[in-house]
């Protein structure tokens, strides 16, 4: 899903929350311990190997550190790859299970706000918030920033407040990555007049949504506005039928803008998804209308177990894998660093994240990681390498013969 990355001198009011945060589960709350000097978004690695360099800086913190994970239905990432991640980044920098938290909100919004609500009572001085939406986000700011807590927004931007910062990475990249993806495709494939649809995600609750369709309508039209208006065309022959939103990522509602719009337009022969959930919706559509692969080329994000299928049978182009384990890691660290009372270096913090034109809020500074575009060329060396994808799970869905084109064996 995507995707956008100024820094404020630490609040006094959130050293004093740190200063009389240690009696709920942080450190010695002492400030000799410093930043490693080679702290930097490029610290990270499958082996969490960087992690022990911050103990220290975990001893010296106080407060605990508090996760918030919005739900377990839009995406599965959420219980497969961030807790546990996250678990490992924390326990690797020593914390101990008293010192940390992490919920789930189960897609409801008032129970992200008060689980947030309660691990403030409880003591955290540092929030780690993947918000449902933007609103959520930004209640869970304010009522944070009043509490004098730091709040680190994980992988969806809030745009709201001065003691906020952004994990993730770059999302106007990622969405440059699947346009870049598809143009390729569309060649590779021989698509014949594209004639292109684009399904975007949940722009109406989601700022990163707005921020990929920027990148992958800049890559294709060489326009950043979202949505265009129908009857876009490029230097490459293409025309846009339409572009419209599933709203807060709905795959079912994916499905259904998309069937409407095959039925209206039966000439659309090439299309464009913000993330693997709604690919695979479109693909389900044009399988029951018996397009058989690589007719009809389809995008996404998140590298997911069904979207590599999609990808290795020839119904999807690729997909951009943005590695969690980095992620988690990156917003460990940075946690760390804020709770201990330290100022983060600019090589953690190397960016800033913007509202997306019609968003209000003000820029927030960012560390943004670097996005990979995934098709069968690199699938063996990145996703199935990282095990971030099982392989046999893959190849059993996916056919043995597709892996062992792509060169996984």
């Amino acid at each position: 899903m995507k995707l956008s990355r100024l820094f404020p001198a630490i609040a006094v009011a959130g050293l004093l929350v740190a200063a009389c945060g240690g009696s709920s589960g942080g450190g010695g709350g002492t400030t000799s311990a410093t930043v490693p000097s080679d702290l930097s978004i490029s610290s990270f690695d499958a082996s969490f190997s960087y992690m022990p360099k911050l103990s220290d800086l975990v001893k010296a913190g106080s407060g605990k550190v508090g996760i918030l994970l919005p739900d377990t239905t839009t995406s599965g990432r959420y219980q497969a790859y961030d807790l546990p991640y996250l678990t490992k980044a924390l326990t690797q920098a020593g914390y101990t299970s008293s010192q940390y938290t992490i919920d789930n909100a189960q897609g409801l919004a008032a129970t992200e706000l008060s689980q947030a609500q309660a691990l403030v009572t409880a003591g955290a001085s540092v929030l780690i918030m993947d918000p449902l939406d933007s609103t959520t986000g930004s209640q869970i700011q304010a009522y944070a920033q009043s509490h004098g807590v730091k709040v680190i927004s994980y992988d969806r931007a809030t745009f709201t407040g001065t003691n906020t910062y952004y994990v993730s990475f770059d999302n106007v990249q990622v969405g440059e990555l699947i346009g870049k993806g598809f143009v390729k495709c569309v060649s590779d494939w021989g698509v014949s007049s594209p004639k292109v649809f684009e399904l975007d995600g949940g722009q109406n609750s989601d700022p990163n949504a707005v921020s990929f369709a920027q990148g992958y309508n800049d890559a294709i039209w060489s326009d950043k506005t979202t949505p265009l208006s129908a009857g876009k065309t490029n230097s490459a022959g293409m025309t846009l039928v339409g572009e419209q939103i599933a709203t807060d990522w709905k795959n079912d509602v994916g499905a259904t803008v998309f069937q409407q719009a095959y039925t209206a337009h039966s000439n659309i022969n090439a299309t464009v998804e913000a993330n693997d959930g709604l690919g695979n919706a479109v693909i389900q559509v044009l399988k029951n209308k018996g397009i058989p692969a690589k007719k009809v080329p389809t995008t996404g994000q998140d590298a997911t177990l069904d979207g590599m299928v999609n990808v290795l049978t020839g119904y999807q182009c690729g997909s951009v894998y943005k590695p969690i384990y980095l992620e988690a890691q990156d917003a460990v660290a940075l946690a760390t660093v804020l709770r201990a009372g330290k100022t983060p270096p600019s090589a953690l913090l190397n960016g800033t994240t913007t509202p997306p034109s019609g968003v209000s809020g003000s820029a927030q500074p960012a560390s943004l990681l670097v996005p990979i575009w995934v098709d069968p060329t690199n699938m063996n060396s990145t996703v199935i390498k990282d095990q971030f994808v099982d392989k046999a799970a893959l190849c059993s869905k996916a056919g043995a013969a597709a892996c062992t084109a792509a060169g996984i064996s």
